[in-house]
């Protein structure tokens, strides 16, 4: 066993998001492991460019009203407790709502990821559907 000392929290580049967005790593697995885990805070409104992750994504909404949309799909108002997975090469798009902080846990393999063009904001505004009403 091995206690790990994180390193410190770190803000997110701008060319990748849009607000402020703030990650600690949890995890960092050296190989064989492939595994990346980190704590992702957003501001109000903060919202990652589209990307995609060469083996997918998954992320575990903590805390606040997270926004998620894959390319050409429903924009999703998820709440504490949801998980989102995106497959292999998916475009997506995630952040908080423009009214609360948002907290989620982000776990995904090898640093292969695609960046993308910044989420406009008519694409950011537009009409939700939200885990809560879905079925």
């Amino acid at each position: 066993m091995q206690l790990l000392k994180p390193p410190p929290t770190a803000k997110l580049p701008a060319e990748w998001f849009t607000g402020d967005a703030y990650a600690d790593v949890i995890h960092r697995g050296e190989a064989p492991s492939r595994l990346r885990a980190n704590m992702v805070r957003f501001t109000p409104g903060a919202r990652t460019a589209w990307h995609s992750h060469a083996l997918g994504q998954t992320l575990y909404i903590v805390e606040g009203i997270a926004l998620v949309q894959s390319r050409g799909g429903d924009l999703v108002e998820a709440h504490p407790g949801d998980v989102v997975h995106t497959p292999p090469g998916e475009e997506h798009w995630h952040g908080a709502a423009s009214d609360r902080f948002m907290v989620h846990l982000a776990l995904w393999e090898t640093d292969d990821a695609t960046w993308l063009e910044h989420v406009s904001d008519a694409e950011y505004n537009g009409p939700r559907v939200s885990t809560r009403t879905r079925p």
